[in-house]
């Protein structure tokens, strides 16, 4: 069994997205999705599946992103007109 990043994927209710891959990343997609499938068991994966499941690994993975994210969302202090 090969060690990926992402497990099985959950059920759930397809969208439809477009975009447009350069062709060597669509092949890598497949691939993954071939390995993920019968890694589990379940046959290949469509690439179009682990698109989203990537990037949410990705971005919660993301130290850089998570910093930034914390420093965006913390309140700026009020202004005091009596100092």
């Amino acid at each position: 069994m090969a060690k990926l990043k992402l497990g099985p994927l959950p059920d759930d209710r397809p969208v439809k997205l477009t975009v447009e891959l350069p062709a060597s990343l669509h092949r890598d997609l497949f691939s993954y999705g071939e390995i993920l499938g019968r890694d589990g068991g379940d046959g290949p994966v469509e690439p179009v599946r682990l698109i989203v499941p990537m990037l949410e690994r990705f971005i919660a993975t993301d130290r850089g992103f998570a910093r930034a994210r914390r420093g965006c969302a913390a309140p700026k202090p009020a202004h005091d007109p009596t100092s």
